[in-house]
């Protein structure tokens, strides 16, 4: 396993025992994310998720492998995130693909890929079910996320308008 990998499983081994500080030490300072949830979040705004994440995280456990170099720098691996939904107390069960990219022993991107339906049918139930493949649906969701996470800096961060 070489070092790059060994930082992956680092991130990953973090997020398991839902230690942010851990997963945000494998980020650049000007990291930038993206998923099917946040979007794309740059910087801080990406760290602040993961310690958001962890601190709200109930029944959680993670599993993740197959970490696979693409070479030039770019990595991915498989996991799979199980979890009580903070909004309506539901298990969810999301398998996704991370793609990231490291640069002088840092993540500087990264990407995870997962099923907004599959996760909406079971975060939300009926109606992610019935809607969670809608872009209107979608929207509605992913907007009250990033309420959620700008809430949870202003009020983390004691930022005033």
């Amino acid at each position: 396993m070489n070092n790059d990998e060994k930082l992956i499983e680092k991130f990953y081994t973090s997020f398991q025992n839902l230690n942010s500080e851990g997963m945000n030490a494998c980020y650049s300072n000007d990291i930038v994310f993206f998923d099917p949830m946040f979007d794309i979040l740059k910087g801080d705004e990406a760290k602040a998720m993961w310690q958001m994440l962890c601190k709200s995280a109930k029944a959680f456990s993670l599993e993740f492998d197959s970490i696979k170099n693409l070479e030039d720098g770019y990595y991915n691996c498989n996991w799979k995130a199980t979890y009580n939904f903070s909004k309506t107390g539901k298990t969810v069960i999301n398998n996704g693909k991370a793609y990231m990219k490291i640069e002088n022993g840092l993540i500087t991107e990264h990407s995870d890929g997962w099923s907004f339906h599959k996760w909406s049918s079971q975060a939300i139930g009926i109606m992610g079910k019935l809607f969670g493949w809608a872009g209107f649906f979608k929207q509605k969701v992913k907007n009250n996320a990033k309420k959620t996470l700008l809430d949870y800096i202003q009020k983390s961060y004691n930022i005033s308008n």
